[in-house]
């Protein structure tokens, strides 16, 4: 695809090497990243970040990057702050914005509208994640990281095992990375929830039809025990009609140390798109995974900021210029990377 001005609002748009692509960038981006040089290639520009479903990760991710590339971020956060909450359209919202910005990140609670969005945007619009349909810049960093941790024991994604543990039928996360896994070959993909919340029957389809083998399942033990990756999500309990409904599903798949222990091969990598539901009651990754080298929560958040600056880089056409307005820092950046 031609990056350059482009919106990113679904995986749909990539073919395989758009995302190498993309990871090649963000390799490039690790000595920015990681406060070791500092670069101002879009200095004077401006991020419109709209969120209008709540968010920690996506949103500061999305900003840190943008500055970290030496840009300057705009924030709306929630409806009762933004002029929606006074009957204004999605349509004259994009047009105002987007005079304003020169490149707009959004989350939307409604299926489509991110879309809707971008369709009256002046600017590229990035799809932040739009109900329970897709999160693109989510399955990009998964998949970035999958790459990564698959490198350490000479791997790649290709032939890659992987079992996607939860709430299949509203997580948004799963759903983006099923569709860009059907970029890859041989892929084995162990699908673990309860029958309410399986996987959407197209996607499931169309991983069967790109070649990959894919198995459903409610019993999490057995189908952990031969995978590469387990990547578990939490309940999406604001898809849920009521409270009650979601507490129905709510702790049912808790993976911690004992499990892990005695099913899953020593180098299993353990994921999870955040935040993980800590409560007593849900716990789907335990504290006392914590210490395990293999849980790859945190590397996955690193890993957004890498892959958010190569998605601003590629689509504001900058990629060649980076270093060229770079620097070393000058403050203290011991131990953080």
């Amino acid at each position: 695809m031609e990056f350059a001005g482009s919106h990113i609002l679904s995986i749909q748009q990539f073919e395989r090497g758009d995302v190498e692509r993309i990871f090649s960038v963000a390799d490039r981006m690790a000595p920015y990243a990681q406060r070791r040089r500092v670069t101002r290639v879009l200095d004077g520009a401006i991020l419109g970040s709209m969120f209008f479903e709540p968010s920690t990760r996506t949103r500061v991710s999305f900003g840190s990057a943008f500055n970290l590339l030496g840009g300057e971020v705009r924030e709306t956060t929630g409806f009762e702050n933004s002029a929606i909450a006074k009957g204004e359209s999605l349509y004259d919202t994009a047009r105002v914005l987007s005079g304003y910005s020169d490149v707009i990140a959004m989350r939307h609670p409604a299926e489509g509208s991110v879309a809707e969005f971008a369709a009256a945007s002046r600017v590229p619009v990035i799809n932040g994640g739009d109900g329970s349909n897709e999160h693109p810049s989510q399955a990009l960093l998964d998949l970035y990281t999958i790459q990564s941790e698959m490198a350490a024991s000479g791997r790649s994604i290709d032939q890659l095992r992987i079992a996607m543990v939860g709430d299949l039928r509203y997580g948004r996360t799963v759903h983006s990375l099923c569709k860009l896994l059907c970029l890859f070959s041989g892929v084995q993909v162990v699908l673990v929830s309860p029958r309410e919340l399986r996987m959407p029957p197209e996607i499931v389809e169309n991983l069967r039809t790109t070649g990959h083998q894919v198995l459903e399942s409610d019993a999490l033990e057995e189908s952990i025990a031969h995978v590469d990756i387990v990547y578990s999500t939490r309940i999406q309990e604001e898809r849920f009609s009521s409270q009650e409904e979601a507490d129905l599903y709510r702790g049912r798949f808790r993976l911690n140390q004992s499990i892990y222990t005695h099913n899953c091969e020593p180098n299993t990598v353990i994921m999870h798109p955040l935040p993980r539901d800590s409560r007593d009651h849900a716990r789907e990754l335990d504290d006392d995974l914590n210490e395990n080298p293999n849980l790859a929560i945190f590397r996955q958040t690193d890993n957004g900021v890498l892959v958010r600056m190569a998605l601003f880089a590629l689509i504001l056409d900058v990629v060649d210029q980076v270093d060229t307005h770079a620097r070393d820092v000058n403050w203290y950046t011991a131990g953080r990377f």
